[in-house]
């Protein structure tokens, strides 16, 4: 099962059982609460009519034509439309039943009445003329069905002693509109509440799994070698997005530096070993002549290690500098000829010129100390790759955003499966008429001398040859 379908179907089981269990409770105390509500009102209503029947138990007890009698008939014959809360009430529900202190009906509100009934077995005159609070439950068939009438009674005492009681009724079907009104209400709330719930888990489901989907395509982006940024999310996934980041970062760093020392020592190899076979020729008698070309080979190979060391030290501190250095703005194509005076020596042997084919004018700032590092080293690939007696065609061209500073060589080019790698350490092809192939930290430092100006090296199949161009920004 999915990961988003399992969070859902949790989420929903313990939204679902609580919302069935909080509904179950309101639901289960609705009516007991009315009820309880509606019994404290009916004892002070019984009370008060026992303190008004009071005064005719002192005149020898009610009679059904009296003054407490006639009252009661008033209140049956008075009419009340009453709107409680958007419910209608249009009869009152009170029945007034007035014992003696025997248990016997004086008089009732009710029809049929129950005047001249023992009533003193019933719950609530019994227990009323023991001193205790008397109420009852108890059915009754009504007209159209059957009910539960509630039942409260008050003592009526005179001259310290109980001689009578009042009792108070009233049907627990008059109040069941509003039981029903408020189980409807309690339904429908907490129907909503359940619906509000489900939604808000379907929308952190989808958040969740829609995090988590972020975070597994970019491991899946990070394991294929793609250099993306982490993804940019709050709370502890955004924290786990860094972590995998700083984690790939060191993944990276060491698969780096193990291919790196594989490499380099690759380079070393092939210099060292010359250097120990002419160093064990040079130690036996040798005509003046291989003496002189083992000498030579031992300080050839000797600067070919030089060179190499030199370019990974500065290739190691270009790609731990963050920034520029000191920036000058300079033309750029009269400081490309300052620039062709340095190799000028090497040039000359192999015969080499170096021409214009399109020349610019255009000034960028530029830290000059990286970028002659990087063009020095362009210059000295190309005169490598370069066929004797050929030309290196130089250019300088401008866009709307760039300056473009190109170096052609008409050597024998680089295969195209090649091209994705130019640029990266360690990678070359072999020179012309040589198995020798150089490091490769030549075309890396000038990529990333470009990559501090905020610019790229671009690669070019000239046909013959390989045309390299550093662009830089304006």
């Amino acid at each position: 099962m999915r990961l988003g379908l399992r969070v859902f179907f949790g989420f929903f089981l313990i939204a679902g059982l609580s919302a069935v269990l909080l509904l179950k409770v309101f639901l289960a105390e609705v009516k007991p609460s009315v009820r309880e509500v509606m019994e404290d009102l009916m004892v002070d209503t019984a009370h008060l009519l026992a303190e008004t029947a009071v005064q005719e138990f002192a005149q020898g007890g009610p009679r059904t034509d009296g003054p407490l009698a006639q009252a009661l008939q008033r209140y049956r014959q008075r009419p009340v439309d009453a709107v409680i809360w958007g419910l209608r009430k249009q009869t009152l529900d009170l029945r007034i039943v007035v014992t003696d202190a025997r248990g016997r009906v004086l008089l009732d509100s009710g029809e049929p009445s129950a005047v001249g009934q023992d009533y003193s077995q019933w719950r609530d005159v019994a227990r009323t003329l023991r001193g205790e609070y008397g109420a009852r439950s108890s059915p009754q068939v009504a007209e159209q069905d059957r009910t539960t009438v509630l039942v409260v009674a008050a003592p009526v005492q005179h001259g310290g002693r109980t001689v009578g009681v009042v009792s108070v009724s009233k049907p627990v079907a008059s109040v069941q509109r509003f039981i029903d009104r408020a189980e409807r209400r309690v339904f429908w709330a907490g129907a909503l509440l359940l619906a509000v719930s489900l939604a808000t888990g379907v929308a952190v489901t989808l958040w969740l799994v829609a995090s988590v989907r972020r975070l597994r395509r970019y491991a899946q982006q990070a394991q294929a070698g793609q250099a993306i940024a982490p993804p940019d999310m709050p709370g502890e996934l955004g924290d786990l997005a860094h972590a995998m980041d700083d984690m790939r970062r060191r993944l990276e760093g060491r698969e780096q530096l193990e291919h790196d020392v594989r490499a380099l020592t690759h380079e070393l190899k092939s210099p060292l070993a010359a250097l120990r076979a002419s160093g064990e020729l040079l130690q036996d008698e040798l005509p003046p002549a291989d003496r002189q070309r083992f000498a030579a080979q031992v300080l050839d190979q000797t600067a070919r290690l030089q060179t190499l060391v030199e370019r990974v030290l500065a290739l190691s501190q270009l790609e731990a500098q963050v920034g520029l250095g000191e920036r000058q703005r300079i033309a750029l194509a009269d400081w490309a000829d300052a620039q062709l005076a340095h190799p000028m020596a090497r040039l000359a042997q192999r015969g080499l010129q170096v021409v214009w084919t399109q020349r610019e004018a255009i000034t960028v700032d530029v830290d000059t100390a990286l970028l002659e590092l990087a063009f020095g080293n362009l210059l000295a690939n190309a005169i490598d790759f370069a066929p004797e007696n050929s030309t290196l065609e130089l250019a300088v061209s401008t866009t709307a955003t760039s300056a473009r500073l190109t170096l052609r060589d008409h050597g024998p080019g680089v295969p195209a499966a090649g091209f994705a790698q130019l640029g990266k350490r360690f990678f070359s092809t072999a020179r012309p008429g040589s198995r020798v192939k150089g490091s490769g930290l030549g075309l890396a430092i000038a990529r990333r001398v470009a990559e501090l100006h905020g610019g790229r090296l671009a690669f070019e199949a000239a046909e013959p040859g390989l045309r390299v161009t550093l662009v830089l920004p304006r």
